[in-house]
């Protein structure tokens, strides 16, 4: 019998606030990401980090981002979070998909190594 266990964190994007708050009511606690400017954080949100979809922070390679997109850098501040005890343990991760944010961040688990080895599409 072959075994298989991928301890990723599950993303998942939903169309809307009303889909986060109906998955955030059911199963895992979870964290939220959402554009820039941020919606304020649902009360069930274990944690929650938004980016601007399409706009770098900081120039091409600079040495705290070393040319890695938005997407996985807001990964990257929920995983850290997580990992710290800044924020409540979460189990996946909901994706408020609008202005270009499920895309950034699809491409950034396919892109991007680290967020990858952390993070999964669900």
């Amino acid at each position: 019998m072959a075994w298989s266990l991928d301890a990723r964190i599950p993303v998942t994007l939903l169309p809307d606030m009303a889909a986060v708050e109906a998955a955030l009511a059911e199963g895992k606690p979870a964290a939220l990401v959402t554009a820039a400017p941020p919606p304020p954080k649902p009360a069930r949100a274990a944690a929650a980090v938004s980016f601007a979809p399409g706009l770098a922070a900081h120039r091409a390679a600079c040495a705290c981002c070393q040319g890695r997109s938005p997407a996985a850098q807001a990964l990257d501040r929920l995983f850290q979070a997580r990992a710290r005890g800044a924020a409540p343990w979460f189990e996946r991760v909901l994706v408020l998909d609008e202005e270009g944010v499920g895309a950034e961040l699809r491409r950034a688990l396919r892109e991007d190594a680290l967020a990858a080895a952390r993070f999964r599409a669900d």
